[in-house]
């Protein structure tokens, strides 16, 4: 597991990320992992690095690289519109890890929180199979996941900041005449997939945030992990 700079970002001229390399011999398909509204916090770089134990090439970017207030509001706004320069980040990331000779060329994204609503729109863009944990519905929804790869989602029904979505995300796939899976599960809050310490865990309890839920979190897993191997691997 290393630190690695992605080249052809949009945001920053050295796009930083975590690389998790499966062990043995390669090629293994690729997944692009997509952090929290807290950054590429040790637990994104803990969910990269479970990826890789499980035989996917995966790389989280930091798309808070640039940094400042301008950087974090024009990352937030960019996942609620679907525009911005962290899409442009997030296809340089796709391409690098396709390219790479240890990487088949099938790609996956997978997201958490901000990163879920980038995954769902990333889903129409270049990917092969989509996983959005928690992710908020952009704004024209339905226009941009038209045509989008498989889709796997989870959330929780405890948590308020994101209540309905599932319901409404599932009836728009269906709609569109997408592959997916959505599930909410009822005894989850926000960011119930996200093993925080620390400050971040302080923060999630004292706002109601929700935080890690086990059983919900081995359930999404098992799920994640099933579409990720239908649409990466057994589909090479």
């Amino acid at each position: 597991m290393s630190d690695v700079i992605v080249p052809g970002a949009v945001s920053a001229p050295g796009l930083r990320a975590h690389l998790a390399v499966p062990a043995g011999a390669g090629p293994w398909p690729g997944v692009v992992v997509l952090h929290e509204a807290f950054g590429l916090t040790d637990d994104v770089r803990a969910q990269a690095d479970h990826l890789a134990a499980q035989g996917y090439l995966a790389v989280a970017p930091d798309l808070f690289t640039r940094g400042g207030v301008r950087c974090l509001r024009a990352t937030f706004a960019a996942s609620l519109s679907g525009e911005g320069a962290a899409f442009g980040d997030i296809e340089a990331t796709r391409l690098w890890l396709a390219a790479r000779p240890d990487c088949t060329g099938r790609t996956g994204v997978i997201g958490f929180c901000l990163g879920g609503g980038f995954a769902l729109v990333a889903a129409a863009r270049g990917f092969d199979v989509a996983a959005a944990n928690y992710g908020r519905l952009p704004r024209g929804a339905p226009d941009l996941l038209r045509g989008a790869c498989p889709v796997v989602a989870s959330y929780g029904g405890r948590d308020a900041t994101l209540r309905g979505t599932a319901a409404r995300l599932d009836g728009l796939l269906t709609d569109l005449g997408v592959e997916h899976d959505v599930k909410e599960y009822p005894d989850a809050g926000h960011s119930f997939l996200n093993r925080e310490t620390g400050v971040l865990a302080g923060v999630m309890r004292v706002t109601g945030i929700g935080g890690y839920h086990e059983p919900s979190a081995a359930d999404a897993w098992t799920r994640i992990l099933g579409y990720l191997d239908k649409h990466l691997r057994a589909a090479a």
